[in-house]
């Protein structure tokens, strides 16, 4: 089974404010060999300013994408990418899912129908107290490293992610359909 883990950076939170895309990961594996098979990461212009909250979170500045391309010069590309993909792996796919969804829409293009899996929604046996998990806090259960000072960055992110996935199958604690 070929699944595709990933993530966003964004402007902001809100897509009906026109926040955009800025960077995504989306990093393809063999889930049996646990191979890299794909790596795509894109940083994106979004031609319009990034929130104050989100550059804190992310520290992305609009300096940092200048001469990057915009989400309408590699839509297609990540929409076939993920159109290639028998799983869709975030942590945070309510978040992330719906606003690739939501740019890809924009431009004409028909949002694939992939299935997902989400490690925070799946992951609440990570907190004592059942709460939705920061993948920090993932990571601190699965003993993932994680560096507080590459976090938010989308390909990273995505590494510890797919490596908390992994050990989660392990241990079986995730259960992905087949």
């Amino acid at each position: 089974m070929i699944i595709t883990c990933l993530d966003t950076e964004t402007t902001g939170l809100s897509q009906e404010d026109g926040d955009k895309i800025i960077e995504i990961a989306l990093l393809s594996y063999d889930l049996g060999a646990r191979k890299l098979t794909d790596r795509y990461v894109q940083r994106f212009n979004p031609n319009r300013a990034i929130s104050a909250e989100a550059q804190a979170v992310h520290g992305i500045s609009l300096n940092d994408l200048v001469g990057c391309p915009t989400w309408e010069d590699e839509a297609h590309e990540v929409h076939r990418r993920i159109q290639g993909s028998q799983l869709l792996v975030a942590h945070n796919f309510g978040f992330d899912g719906p606003f690739i969804a939501g740019e890809i829409a924009r431009l004409g293009l028909a949002v694939p129908q992939v299935p997902s899996f989400c490690t925070m929604e799946n992951g609440r046996w990570a907190t004592f107290d059942g709460k939705l998990p920061k993948l920090q806090e993932l990571c601190f259960c699965l003993g993932v490293q994680y560096d507080t000072s590459a976090a938010h960055a989308a390909d990273y992110d995505t590494e510890v992610m797919a490596e908390c996935l992994f050990r989660g199958i392990d241990r079986g604690v995730f259960k992905l359909g087949d």
